[in-house]
């Protein structure tokens, strides 16, 4: 049996008090109208007491507006996207806005039909991490007007806000700490070659090595996936002299990667060293927890939607563009070498 929604008549006739009066104290409009502690006291009570729930998309319709807001990340499959996800979503709710989440597969063209289907149903910005290169449609959005915020992944090139992590000086900083605990033969895992994150990663883990004079070293992959790590190591360890440290450019492809060393019997860091890009609680539990870069996801996750509030509130329209120190984290997965 369906049961008739509880209104605002049903509140009045509880409480006692007028229609009009009601309406403006579920709107949050009691102070303006000067309504007493009193009557704001007993709408809520009535309200509660029957199980009023607010009627939020007539009053979208009234005001136009529909406190949405749109989160595109490339994996949800991975660790990181998942847990900056949730993090925006819950950043998002502080300020009474309600997000709707999508996964782009790391696939363009599913980004796009994802963003063409979000814009038509009226959201009022968008925080995303775009998945290759391809930035013509989120750029004519922007110039259309939308409030858009990009996180971790973003266009160096373009007048957009972005809040990510400074990924050259993450990989420099792990790069030169596999450097001073004697380590020259490094392997390089990377992920999507496109991406702004990977090529900074990349480019602070070369320029490390350049400066240290060591000149031969691998870089490797394709794809921010387990699989990838999972082949890339397996292709690494058919090579007649084997890496003494592997860095990998995510959690994801580490995960890909310390499943090939196990299946060779390799020993984290006895026999080869292990840092990645990335923190995430079950690296902790892992047989040999890993020494890992950290990102701020909280404080990305943060200034991200407030920069996204601002401007679709209209109070800041300037491109704030930041990067976030990232930070080393030591753990037990690289050993010192003479």
């Amino acid at each position: 049996m369906i049961t008739r929604r509880v209104n605002i008549n049903d509140i009045a006739n509880k409480s006692g008090l007028s229609i009009t009066t009601v309406s403006r104290v579920l709107s949050g409009k009691a102070k303006q109208y000067r309504i007493s502690i009193k009557s704001q006291q007993k709408i809520r009570d009535a309200a509660e007491e029957l199980d009023y729930i607010p009627n939020h998309f007539a009053a979208n319709l009234k005001s136009g507006k529909s406190r949405t807001v749109a989160i595109i990340v490339p994996s949800l499959m991975n660790p990181f996207f998942a847990v900056i996800a949730s993090e925006l979503n819950s950043e998002v709710r502080r300020f009474n806005y309600i997000s709707i989440i999508g996964d782009s597969g790391e696939n363009s063209e599913t980004e796009k039909l994802e963003l063409q289907q979000m814009v038509s149903g009226n959201i009022e910005g968008l925080i995303i991490a775009p998945c290759g290169d391809q930035f013509e449609y989120i750029k004519k959005l922007h110039e259309l007007g939308l409030p858009i915020v990009c996180i971790d992944r973003y266009f160096e090139d373009l007048d957009i806000p972005y809040v990510s992590t400074n990924n050259y000086d993450g990989a420099h900083i792990a790069t030169k700490y596999l450097i001073e605990n004697g380590h020259s033969m490094i392997a390089c895992i990377q992920g999507v070659q496109q991406s702004t994150p990977n090529r900074l990663r990349v480019k602070g883990f070369k320029e490390a090595m350049d400066e240290s004079g060591i000149r031969t070293y691998n870089v490797v992959g394709d794809d921010f996936t387990v699989q990838n790590g999972y082949l890339e190591t397996k292709l690494l360890l058919e090579q007649k002299q084997l890496p003494t440290a592997i860095f990998t450019l995510s959690n994801t492809i580490a995960m890909g990667c310390i499943k090939a060393l196990k299946e060779k019997n390799i020993r984290i860091p006895e026999d080869i060293s292990v840092i990645t890009f990335d923190e995430h609680p079950y690296l902790d539990y892992l047989e040999t927890p890993l020494t890992c870069i950290a990102q701020p996801v909280s404080d990305i996750s943060k200034i991200a939607v407030k920069f996204l509030v601002s401007r679709i509130n209209s109070s800041d329209n300037r491109i704030n563009q930041v990067l976030l120190k990232p930070e080393l984290k030591l753990k037990k997965s690289v050993r010192r070498i003479n």
